[in-house]
């Protein structure tokens, strides 16, 4: 295979840091790599550079072996350079065929829109791709991995050599990335090349044929992907061995032991119906489900943040009343949600006011904020959680997601909470941060509280948990003991082909 794409000595650097310092490498037509590395590796800068977002200090990217200035992403497209990014781009008022061909729409002489050609080609697009989508739907009225797939679409759509995916599942359900996967396939058949950027090692694994791997801005190697392991990348990328990101598993749990933490037949219409579970002391208890199966809906009615129709929440085999998330704060109990940038953290405030906005009143006692006491906890929680800041003034926003994760959890841990529930807690985690936190989480499991994990990734749930309770359409469909846990047979109930009996109506 040719090189369609080569970087040489690409050097960048921004005030007082070095983000990609003398890297070089080089991609093949038809040719998926993986691009990896922590947080703060250097690979968006590559990238943005690559695609003409950002310019380099020196360096050269080269395509079809001739040299390129590119200024703008618009200059890298017209030479088949395209980018995903993260963030969706589409516009909610405008239709999938409209926001497919923005500012490429077919015209008339006269300038005006050729409809009809338009929903044609988005349809032969929509077809080709198997996205199950009409041309004149209005994007707001889709899901956000229906838009994350018509991202890619529009990539596709100016028929580019090189597309870049930043994180492109980040948003995806298994069906919408087994799509994803097979239109990759599919066009690298093509001869269309890919830079593939994700933290999801089994991706990599499932679809790259090579990957390069960046720490602290420089190169570090590069690997085929049949003939490495995901230990060799992962040592490749933090820079020391990880033997098991899981880390050591837990005592067999004491079944004699009484339940601690216990909902009974919680019930809100539309949402769930009848969930009852327990958890231990010292118990990790994993929740698995597809999205829509009520995960997140289920931790938000048990901590009061909406309404439920009926049900039961006891601690230490007493009723509580719950109806709001200042009493689920009142009795200990602690839900860290999956959306930590839009509604976990205070973005544009610094590392301090976050640590304490879930325990105001304790560094507030008659109203007035003490700064010495907001300091002195900072400190001591920059240190107890490794957080990797140069100092706790830092806006949270500027944080890697690693660390702002960090930070959502030591906010969380200042109520000193007995029940912990932690929503994805490492998605958008490098795997080194990952590690981290799992070992923060089963430090709070050993020191006897209650920990529940609602999570997507089925290795997670395998490597954490106790016992993995199973949500199939707003309903437990299962619970799977330890001995009993595989990716086949959590995939069996998730999807609704198997149920335990005592779940069967």
């Amino acid at each position: 295979m040719d090189d369609v794409l080569r970087v040489e000595h690409i050097v960048k650097t921004y005030p007082g840091v070095k983000a990609v310092s003398d890297v070089s490498f080089s991609l093949k037509r038809g040719e998926v790599l993986a691009l990896l590395g922590e947080n703060g590796a250097g690979k968006s800068t590559v990238t943005k550079i690559i695609c003409g977002a950002v310019k380099p200090d020196s360096g050269t990217v080269y395509i079809e072996g001739e040299p390129q200035d590119f200024s703008s992403p618009s200059e890298a497209m017209a030479k088949g350079v395209g980018m995903v990014y993260q963030e969706l781009s589409m516009v909610g008022n405008m239709s999938v065929a409209e926001n497919i061909f923005m500012n490429r729409q077919p015209v008339s002489k006269s300038g005006a829109i050729r409809w009809k050609q338009l929903y044609a080609e988005t349809n032969e697009l929509l077809r080709k791709f198997e996205i199950d989508v009409d041309p004149g739907t209005l994007v707001k009225n889709l899901s956000v991995g229906t838009c994350q797939l018509l991202e890619i679409l529009k990539a596709i759509s100016m028929k580019p050599r090189v597309i870049i995916l930043d994180e492109p599942t980040s948003s995806l359900t298994e069906t919408e990335t087994e799509l994803m996967f097979k239109t990759v396939r599919m066009l690298k058949r093509e001869g269309v090349s890919f830079i593939y950027i994700s933290h999801k090692l089994s991706e990599i694994f499932a679809l790259a044929d090579c990957a390069v791997v960046m720490r602290d801005g420089q190169y570090i190697g590069r690997k085929n992907v049949a003939e490495t392991t995901e230990n060799e990348i992962v040592t490749m990328m933090v820079g020391r061995e990880i033997k098991d990101v899981y880390g050591e598993a837990g005592k067999p749990l004491d079944t004699k032991e009484p339940l601690y933490f216990e909902v009974k037949n919680l019930t809100c219409s539309g949402m769930y119906e009848n969930v009852s579970f327990g958890v231990r002391k010292g118990e990790i208890l994993g929740i698995s489900g597809l999205i829509g199966a009520g995960r997140t809906e289920l931790a938000l009615g048990v901590i009061g943040a909406h309404r439920t129709d009926k049900g039961e929440v006891l601690l230490n085999g007493k009723k509580i009343q719950i109806h709001s998330p200042s009493d689920a704060i009142a009795n200990k109990i602690a839900y860290l949600t999956e959306d930590r940038k839009g509604l976990g953290l205070y973005l544009n405030l610094p590392i301090k006011a976050n640590l304490v906005a879930a325990m105001l009143r304790k560094f507030a006692p008659k109203g007035l904020m003490r700064e010495s006491l907001i300091q002195k906890n900072a400190k001591q929680q920059k240190e107890k959680y490794s957080i990797a800041t140069p100092s706790v003034q830092q806006t949270v926003g500027n944080l890697s997601g690693g660390n702002q994760q960090k930070v959502l959890i030591a906010m969380w841990m200042g109520i000193d909470p007995d029940v912990i529930i932690f929503d994805e807690p490492t998605r958008g985690v490098d795997v080194g941060a990952k590690a981290e936190i799992y070992q923060i989480i089963k430090q709070y499991a050993r020191q006897g509280k209650c920990v529940i994990i609602i999570s997507s990734e089925m290795p997670e749930l395998i490597g954490m948990s106790d016992e993995i309770l199973i949500m199939h359409n707003g309903r437990v469909n299962g619970l799977i003991k330890r001995a009993e846990f595989s990716e086949d047979n959590i995939i069996k109930y998730v999807t609704g082909i198997q149920k335990q009996e005592e779940y069967k109506e």
